[in-house]
């Protein structure tokens, strides 16, 4: 381990969606593990309190954050002036740390730390992990010594910036997900019947777990574990009650048994989500949360899609039916489902944590 006058304090800004924040953890946990001082910055939301309570080895503060109005309104005011007063606080806050480099991990939780780090003259990086950057990272790749992407489509929309593909970071659990047998008895589930897991993301997705529902009412040979959101859960049991191969979770902490024990997964198209499924080597039926900024989540489903590790329905299409043929078609044909696995293995990239810790502890 580096002694304390080599040892680097990173900021890392990392809050307001588990996209965001858990991509930053794994980066964390890698610079941790390379003997220096990760502070990460989340923001005041529940959904980051709950996701970073795990976490106790690691340091998290809290800043505040709201998402940019359009341009032209009279939001803008009260939003300028928030945000100067958080980018102030971010300078003391590097300053009092004495900051050596700051990465934002995407969104506007990261515009005012990655900004303050340039007025101090630090090294400053932003990774974007989806197809299509969103307004806040463009926006934030104005303030930064290089982009770091998850998916090097992106680079096109960054022009005149450096940028690099490095992977989207992934927790190191689920780089040591258990055997399926194990996380199935973990979780309570069959052993010996095919499992197909449902999760629709922080966002929530009331359509589709309706639709798994009725779906899983014609496919009672099949096991399904719909992880519908804490907001959701109550609705889904009472639409599930009679089903025997229905499991609905609010909220699952344990998300490397709940991809190891599946077969398949039917899933949002978030970079993180996409990350997670791709390590483990999952067949999936992406569903795009379609409200989703630039409609990015299509964009991101439809590389995985042209690659033959997935299949890819919108929203609106998506229909019990589709459900089904999905399951009969690419789950339940072993020699289909192990070529949709391969396919998503092969985008796999289980190094980008560290790619990226070794690069923010670079020599000035």
């Amino acid at each position: 381990m580096n002694d304390v006058l080599s040892s680097q304090r990173i900021i890392i800004a990392c809050g307001g969606t588990g996209g965001h924040m858990f991509p930053g953890i794994a980066v964390a946990e890698q610079l941790l593990a390379l003997g220096h001082r990760p502070l990460l910055l989340i923001s005041r939301k529940e959904v980051d309190a709950e996701g970073s309570r795990k976490y106790a080895h690691l340091e998290f503060r809290t800043v505040p954050a709201i998402a940019k109005p359009r341009t032209f309104s009279l939001r803008m005011i009260p939003f300028f002036m928030r945000f100067v007063g958080t980018l102030w606080s971010s300078y003391r806050l590097l300053r009092r740390e004495r900051a050596h480099a700051v990465l934002g991990m995407g969104g506007f939780t990261s515009l005012a730390p990655v900004m303050a780090g340039r007025m101090l003259g630090l090294r400053t990086y932003m990774h974007d992990s989806n197809a299509v950057p969103g307004r806040a990272n463009r926006l934030t790749a104005r303030f930064c010594t290089a982009v770091l992407l998850g998916l090097g489509e992106a680079a096109k929309r960054f022009p005149g910036r450096a940028c690099q593909e490095v992977g989207t970071p992934v927790r190191e659990e689920m780089l040591h997900a258990p055997q399926p047998a194990a996380a199935r008895v973990a979780l309570g589930m069959p052993v010996d019947k095919p499992l197909l897991l449902v999760t629709g993301g922080s966002q929530g997705a009331q359509k589709l777990n309706s639709l798994m529902v009725e779906a899983a009412r014609e496919l009672p040979d099949v096991q399904f574990l719909i992880i519908a959101g804490k907001a959701d859960q109550s609705r889904v049991a009472s639409l599930a009650e009679g089903c025997a191969n229905v499991r609905v979770l609010g909220f699952c902490s344990d998300m490397p048994a709940a991809y190891a024990a599946a077969d398949a997964v039917v899933a949002r198209s978030g970079a993180s989500t996409l990350t997670e499924l791709s390590v483990i080597g999952k067949a999936c039926l992406l569903v795009p949360y379609p409200f989703a900024a630039d409609n990015h989540q299509f964009y991101n489903a439809q590389i995985f899609a042209d690659a033959g590790a997935a299949c890819l329905c919108e929203q609106k299409d998506l229909t019990q039916s589709r459900i089904v043929e999905f399951v009969r078609q690419n789950v339940l044909n072993l020699s289909v489902r192990s070529a949709m696995q391969q396919a998503m293995l092969s985008r796999a990239r289980p190094d980008a944590a560290r790619v990226i810790a070794q690069l923010l502890v670079q020599s000035v």
